[in-house]
């Protein structure tokens, strides 16, 4: 009972805090720990130093301590500025210059929190519990934002709740099966009537719409790890997608709210598939000092062409209020890392990593999603406080590639956004570990 009510004090608390900023392509959430941070995540699969490989290859528990705990969060700040060059709102039924200010930056601080325990069954069967937030995103603009029309704010939070079991196969072959209960939680808003000048000037204000919307579903992961010698590790991992149907709720708030079927509150849904992922990870121990590490992962963001926001409810029940034309392809990312054992208490750690969008261009864009190939350049440190525990800590600079969009949504009364985004990220990291 008490191991119950603990396990849901944790699961919301990473709801809470988790999810809101992503830093990976997409609005993937590569901050699982912070011990990998300092190596830009290379190495994952393999590396397996601490709890925390529960979600990155659960075979890696076979590598630990009989009992340990990682417990940590990353703090994780994305900035998002626009700049218009000719965005155009339409005034039916003639098109006119947008108006309105440049929304400031769209992105801000958020916490990402995650904790693991794992322990050994026997000396060759280890079960272990993670908590996380693998997915979120938030972008938030001023109501007067030029884009206005297509977004105001986006939001997507996720909890994953992930079981697993390890088994040692041998010296050489471990093996990792876990199962991912998952929380969605998506949040939506946009000005769903943008007014001439004329008849703002008159008092009118804007009307709103906002879809709040969310689902529990389930997934699984699996790893293999394989120590070919005593100073390499080669592992092999990967996640599942997770097929969420959310359920919620479309609310209409300003003087047009209730005037038409169109803008009457109702229930709504919409389905997601969240992607799955592949990584493979190679650990070499190069002398007593240094250590280098590799990673290559796949992510099949493809799995995400269009979200279709469903009315349930009403007059317009079982029709399409709103598409999002996501148009996503399926990403690579490659990742270098190493580590240098400074002395018996600190080891240094440097990292690099290219990361690709799945956005296609400038014309799938998305205001809520202003997403580009990204570099990472990172640095951590470890401390080994004692021998049954460390504390990590991590800095991430992602350089954002210069961002063009190109969105057009005049056709469904939404006008058109163009200019470009200057976007960078910045990730800062914290983890406790400790055998017992």
């Amino acid at each position: 009972m008490q191991t119950r009510h603990i396990t849901r004090l944790v699961s919301a608390a990473v709801l809470a805090m988790a999810g809101t900023q992503a830093s990976a392509a997409g609005f993937q959430l590569l901050e699982q720990n912070a011990s990998g941070l300092g190596n830009a995540f290379a190495g994952t699969a393999a590396v397996a130093e601490d709890a925390s490989t529960i979600f990155f290859n659960p075979a890696g528990m076979t590598e630990l301590q009989a009992r340990e705990f990682s417990v940590g969060v990353d703090f994780v700040r994305p900035s998002f500025d626009f700049s218009n060059t000719d965005s155009v709102f339409l005034y039916s039924p003639v098109t006119v210059p947008a108006s309105g200010g440049m929304s400031g930056d769209a992105g801000d601080w958020s916490a990402v929190p995650n904790a693991y325990l794992s322990w050994a069954l026997t000396d060759r069967l280890y079960a272990g519990i993670g908590f996380s937030a693998p997915f979120g995103l938030k972008t938030e603009y001023d109501d007067d934002w030029i884009g206005r029309a297509q977004a105001l704010k986006f939001e997507i939070k996720t909890m994953n709740v992930n079981p697993s079991l390890a088994f040692k196969v041998n010296d050489m072959i471990s093996v990792g099966l876990g199962l991912n209960w998952q929380r969605m939680e998506a949040e939506y808003a946009r000005m769903a009537t943008v007014l001439s000048p004329p008849f703002a000037a008159a008092g009118l204000a804007n009307t709103k719409v906002k879809l709040d919307a969310d689902d529990d579903s389930w997934g699984w992961n699996a790893g293999i790890l394989f120590k070919l010698s005593p100073t390499t590790k080669l592992g092999l991992a990967y996640r599942s997608s997770v097929k969420h149907k959310l359920d919620g709720s479309l609310k209409f708030e300003g003087p047009l709210a209730g005037l038409s079927p169109l803008t009457t509150n109702s229930d709504a849904k919409a389905d997601v598939e969240l992607p799955d992922t592949f990584t493979l990870s190679v650990a070499q121990q190069l002398s007593s000092d240094w250590e280098m590490l590799g990673d290559l992962s796949w992510t099949g963001w493809s799995s995400i062409k269009e979200v279709k926001i469903v009315r349930t409810s009403g007059a317009l029940a079982g029709s399409t209020a709103q598409t999002l034309e996501t148009n996503f392809r399926d990403t690579w990312r490659i990742s270098l890392g190493a580590n240098y054992k400074l002395n018996d208490a600190w080891k240094l750690k440097f990292g690099v990593a290219y990361d690709q969008t799945p956005v296609k261009d400038q014309a799938s864009r998305l205001v809520s999603l202003p997403d580009a190939n990204r570099t990472w350049l990172t640095v951590g440190t470890q401390w080994q406080v004692n021998p049954q525990s460390r504390l990590d800590l991590g800095l991430a600079y992602l350089f954002v590639d210069k961002t063009h969009i190109n969105n057009d949504q005049a056709a469904d009364g939404r006008g058109r956004v163009t200019g470009t985004y200057d976007s960078d990220v910045v990730i800062l990291g914290a983890q406790y570990s400790m055998g017992f």
